[in-house]
């Protein structure tokens, strides 16, 4: 006579789940093996199969959570810090506490060299471009909630164009990175929002 099955049973004396249950573990290792492999190799250079060597396991556990590399990447790149989003009710400290954070991270994250390589790969990699925007458009909305809340406390028109100015603070950042080849410091933060705020206060 067949051996009947064992069922798991939760603590709580409730039935569970009889297959492999998912590895928090193994899945964070793979994102930083990602990170790690988009930090030393690039966005081209990088494989499923160095990934799986570098976190320790098969490729068909990577398979079984991502269906290809590229949605892999942006995940990894979404665990990077982002602009973390200040509210003091002053629109200038708002603005440079948040750069201020953000370059800092910049500078002592794999950030600084996982942004560059992506955002240079997007141009030829339209599946890629796709799957980034949404992540790349949520990274830049605590600038525009900032303007947002600037509009309604007074401090700025009502006709600014909040998205156009966020992007007039976080855009010497791109230029910095790919147009004169340096790299984005804290010092920047406060030429940059004084003079992009003359000009959106002044505007009338």
């Amino acid at each position: 006579m067949p051996t009947a099955a064992r069922a798991k049973t939760n603590r709580d004396g409730t039935a569970g789940s009889t297959g492999r249950p998912r590895s928090e573990e193994a899945h964070q290792a793979i994102l930083d093996a990602t990170l790690a492999l988009l930090v030393e190799v690039g966005f081209s250079a990088l494989t499923v199969e160095g990934v799986a060597q570098r976190a320790g396991v098969g490729k068909a556990t990577i398979y079984r959570r991502w269906a290809s590399k590229l949605p892999l990447v942006v995940e990894a790149f979404g665990e990077l810090p982002g602009f973390e989003e200040v509210d003091t009710g002053s629109l200038e400290v708002d603005l440079k506490e948040t750069l201020n954070t953000y370059l800092n991270n910049f500078n002592s994250t794999s950030l600084g060299a996982v942004f560059p390589s992506l955002a240079g790969e997007r141009a030829h990699n339209p599946e890629l471009s796709k799957l980034l925007e949404p992540v790349t458009r949520g990274r830049r909305e605590p600038f525009v909630r900032i303007f947002e809340r600037a509009r309604e406390r007074g401090e700025i028109s009502e006709e600014v164009d909040v998205d156009l100015a966020a992007d007039l603070v976080v855009g010497p950042i791109s230029v910095t990175l790919f147009f004169r080849g340096g790299t984005p410091s804290a010092k920047m933060v406060g030429p940059i929002v004084d003079l992009a705020l003359s000009g959106i206060l002044n505007r009338d």
